[in-house]
């Protein structure tokens, strides 16, 4: 999952972008809110926590506008001002959530959480796809109850195609998914991870749920797992 944070605070945002980068997160950080506009116009994020007072576009600005171009990406509103009527500003500008500055980052990451399961469509963290099953807060897969070893890229490759089964993905789109904007990769990267992580579920028993889209990508297969199992 990858998520926009834009803070202009430097000490703050160093220790979200470890916090959440941590907790298996792709973050990219924007410090004003021009740049977040362009970032988040740009790229397909997942998720942006994004801050009320920043330089040169407030957050409340760059909310608008991102809702006025029919953009629905979730958004936590990070702010200083705990008042009702600024909480129902943020609201009433298109956030999705809402928490006053200091926190706690176990809360911060929590409603993170909370934001993502939603646009997926998940109620809770543990995602049931027949023998397998994915806890998206532990970052561990099981298959059949048994741990399957999985680095962390690998498990975010899978998060990626799973919470989205049947659906093609190119690699230039599971690349913007998986690595944050300053990273460099090369253009085979996910052919590989994806080799990798296709040996792991065939040992484990799930030897066809990532399919190749001849010219196209890859999709999670979801029939392969049996009745029930699409969602």
């Amino acid at each position: 999952m990858r998520v926009l944070l834009a803070e202009d605070t430097p000490a703050l945002a160093a220790s979200l972008v470890q916090g959440l980068t941590e907790e298996g997160l792709t973050v990219d950080l924007s410090r004003d809110g021009e740049d977040a506009l362009h970032q988040a116009t740009e790229i397909p994020y997942d998720a942006i926590i994004l801050d009320r007072m920043m330089p040169k576009l407030d957050g409340l600005t760059v909310l608008r506008r991102l809702r006025a171009q029919g953009r629905r990406t979730p958004v936590l509103l990070l702010t200083a001002l705990g008042e009702v009527g600024d909480r129902v500003a943020g609201l009433d500008a298109g956030a999705d959530d809402y928490l006053v500055k200091p926190f706690a980052f176990a809360e911060l990451l929590a409603r993170v959480r909370a934001l993502l399961r939603r646009e997926y469509g998940q109620t809770t963290n543990v995602v049931d796809l027949g023998p397998l099953q994915l806890d998206l807060g532990a970052r561990v897969a099981r298959v059949d109850g048994r741990p399957l070893e999985l680095t962390a890229r690998e498990f975010a490759l899978l998060e990626v195609l799973a919470l989205r089964p049947d659906t093609t993905w190119s690699r230039t789109a599971l690349v913007e998914r998986l690595y944050a904007e300053e990273i460099e990769r090369d253009s085979n990267v996910i052919d590989v991870f994806v080799a990798r992580l296709r040996k792991k579920l065939e040992a484990a028993g799930l030897p066809e749920l990532i399919r190749t889209q001849r010219g196209a990508g890859y999709r999670f297969d979801a029939g392969s797992l049996g009745p029930g199992a699409s969602r």
